[in-house]
């Protein structure tokens, strides 16, 4: 039985399998998922799971080394942009949100919660242990 936070085993497992510089996009209920990737879908209704509390669950779990948003986020501040602001993290990537989309064609999955707030995605970049 696991010890940490993270419970679904489609994400837990995602998060074991993904490797150096490998991409992990969390999404609010409206982002497209490019066909081929792996959709993780967390949605039950709007709002549950929101993105933050998704989030921090995957971070209990994952080594980022990075992390993607899109510009739009900054303009729309939705309640994402404060978990995204309280990130352990120094190297932040912005980017024109169509452009972000075209970037989740290269996650390893992406996750998909109940967040109707627009532009409430992330793209974390793996990171190492060691």
């Amino acid at each position: 039985m696991k010890k940490t936070a993270l419970l679904n085993i489609a994400l837990s497992r995602t998060i074991a399998g993904l490797g150096h510089g490998d991409i992990l996009v969390i999404g609010d209920a409206g982002l497209p998922v490019p066909p081929g990737v792996e959709l993780i879908d967390l949605a039950v209704t709007p709002g549950i799971p929101d993105f933050a509390s998704v989030l921090r669950a995957v971070l209990s779990e994952m080594q980022v080394e990075r992390y993607v948003v899109a510009e739009e986020m900054l303009d729309v501040s939705p309640p994402a942009l404060a978990e995204v602001a309280r990130l352990p993290l120094e190297r932040r990537e912005l980017m024109p949100h169509e452009q972000f989309k075209r970037l989740s064609r290269q996650a390893k999955a992406v996750v998909r919660t109940g967040e109707c707030k627009p532009y409430s995605n992330i793209a974390l970049i793996a990171g190492v242990t060691f």
